[in-house]
C-alpha cells in the first residue's frame, strides 16, 4: 500500500505519542516511551489507526517517521509493538536491528509505564 502523502505526523515527546493527521483530524498515532538513561532508544509500544484511516499507508508512515526521529537523534528504536517489528523486517536498510539485551531492557524499563499497557 502506497504512503499517503497528505498525512501530517507530530511528535510529543512529553506524551510519548507520535500522531498521523490527515485533513486536519488524527488517523493514528504510536504510542512510545524513550528507554533511560536518556536517550537510550525510542521504543514504539502501540501502533493504532483509526478504522476510518485503514488502508491508506498511515501506520507505515508513522513508523517509517517513527525511525527517522531516532536516526536523526542518533538513537535506536526497540519495536515492541507487533507492527513495528513486522515493518522494521520488511524494511532493513530503514530499520537496524536492535541487540537482544535492548529489547529485554525497553521491555523491562515499560513495566514502569502502565499507561502505555
Amino acid at each position: 500500500m502506497a504512503e499517503n502523502a497528505a498525512v501530517e505526523i507530530s511528535d510529543d515527546r512529553e506524551r510519548g505519542t507520535l500522531t498521523a493527521h490527515e485533513d486536519g483530524k488524527a488517523a493514528g498515532t504510536i504510542a512510545y516511551f524513550v528507554m533511560e538513561p536518556a536517550p537510550g532508544a525510542l521504543v514504539a509500544v502501540h501502533t493504532v489507526v483509526r478504522p476510518e484511516h485503514e488502508g491508506k499507508g498511515i501506520a507505515g508512515a508513522l513508523v517509517r517517521e517513527f525511525y527517522a526521529i531516532a536516526a536523526r537523534e542518533g538513537v535506536p528504536v526497540v519495536p515492541l509493538c507487533p507492527y513495528a517489528a513486522k515493518w522494521a523486517q520488511r524494511h532493513p536498510e530503514e530499520a537496524p536491528e536492535v541487540p537482544e539485551e535492548l529489547v529485554r531492557e525497553a521491555a523491562r524499563q515499560l513495566r514502569n509505564h502502565p499507561e502505555l499497557f
